[in-house]
């Protein structure tokens, strides 16, 4: 063996390994979220994007992902791996996934409400951020079950801002329960803004936790119009209780990078889409 030929075959090896390593852990951001954005895989890996790219085409060769503009989802019967369905991410978790994209959606949102509104925000990262947008407007009633979305808004002088009773949810700092849903009925408001874990045209919201799912259909009940808030890794993305079918939902506020067949089919059973774009 040539001098040189020991050093330049371990450089290979630990190409080889670190570039395992990445793919590995890009396996694991999929089966977490169902879609990750190239941006938030390169952030994960602390890679660039022309290496995540790269990445993602010898994964999608091997059949472990789909690669779309701006992302990857997992193929269709990767796409709900063992313990995904009734995997609640706790709200630190989530606030660290599409930071940008949900603070896009949330500004699109905004535009959704008008002066004088009565409104139902239900819990997550998302309509946190949404909830902090309206501090602007005027007159306007909101009632939530979220503590998050109730911090947002505590210092808005024109808001009135009403909490459900109910039992402290703490992984998604959230009121739940019989008491929170018997405080919504009765309600009547124009607009319910929810989110959730999963997004399909077959089933419609949906999320891991049964009591989380209650509420959140009360909340919906208590509206005119469902907007749903849900970033592109929830697209596509089914789990456990179904919260809102497709047909009660009115708006999909979402980001451009969520995958656009999805989308299409969701627009042809008559949701209204509106698109953020970072």
């Amino acid at each position: 063996m040539a001098p040189g030929d020991d050093s330049r075959t371990a450089t290979e090896g630990r190409r080889s390994m670190f570039a395992a390593e990445r793919r590995q852990r890009i396996l694991e951001l999929m089966h977490a979220n169902g879609a990750v954005s190239l941006r938030d895989i390169a952030q994960a890996v602390q890679s660039s994007e022309v290496t995540v790219r790269r990445d993602l085409r010898i994964l999608e060769a091997d059949g472990l992902l789909n690669r779309h503009h701006g992302g990857a989802t997992l193929p269709g019967a990767l796409a709900t791996p063992p313990g995904a369905l009734s995997r609640e991410p706790t709200y630190a978790q989530k606030a660290q996934v599409a930071a940008a994209e949900k603070a896009a959606i949330a500004e699109l949102a905004a535009s959704l409400v008008e002066d004088g509104d009565a409104i139902v925000i239900g819990a997550g990262t998302t309509t946190q951020l949404f909830a902090q947008q309206l501090t602007r407007y005027a007159e306007l009633a909101v009632v939530t079950n979220s503590l998050l979305v109730a911090q947002a808004l505590a210092n808005a002088p024109r808001v009135e801002v009403v909490l459900t009773g109910g039992t402290l949810r703490g992984a998604i700092l959230a009121l739940v329960g019989s008491a929170a849903e018997r405080s919504l009925a009765g309600l009547r408001v124009r607009r319910a803004f929810v989110s959730g874990n999963g997004l399909t045209p077959e089933r419609g919201v949906s999320t891991p936790n049964m009591q989380v799912a209650s509420v959140d259909r009360a909340l919906a009940a208590a509206a005119e119009e469902i907007v749903v808030l849900a970033d592109h890794t929830k697209i596509g993305v089914d789990t456990m209780v179904q919260t809102i079918p497709t047909d009660e939902i009115d708006h999909l506020v979402t980001d451009d990078a969520a995958p656009r067949d999805v989308l299409d089919e969701l627009a042809n059973r008559a949701v209204r889409l509106h698109v953020a774009r970072p």
